[in-house]
């Protein structure tokens, strides 16, 4: 039996932005996890400075797609916003 490879896909500051990261990729179809060192939860004062999100290998082109990047949404922000209109 073979399992999926998982790559860091993106690290973040506060739980709150990474769990709004994994539940826009969740809406998306894209499995994805959250890995922190914080004794599961139980002492979220103990994160060290990075709470990872995880997507499948396969899964990270379509994850950039849908959170976006450096080139399309520059300010960095976990919330993917509408282009500007053009008019």
């Amino acid at each position: 039996m073979s399992f999926p490879e998982f790559v860091v896909f993106r690290t973040f500051l506060n739980q709150i932005e990474a769990a709004l990261a994994k539940t826009v990729l969740d809406a998306a179809g894209i499995e994805s996890f959250i890995r922190s060192d914080d004794c599961g939860g139980m002492r979220p004062h103990l994160w060290m400075g990075v709470i990872e999100l995880l997507v499948h290998t396969e899964d990270v082109a379509k994850a950039e797609e849908v959170l976006g990047n450096e080139e399309t949404n520059p300010n960095g922000s976990t919330i993917w916003e509408t282009p500007p209109n053009p008019d």
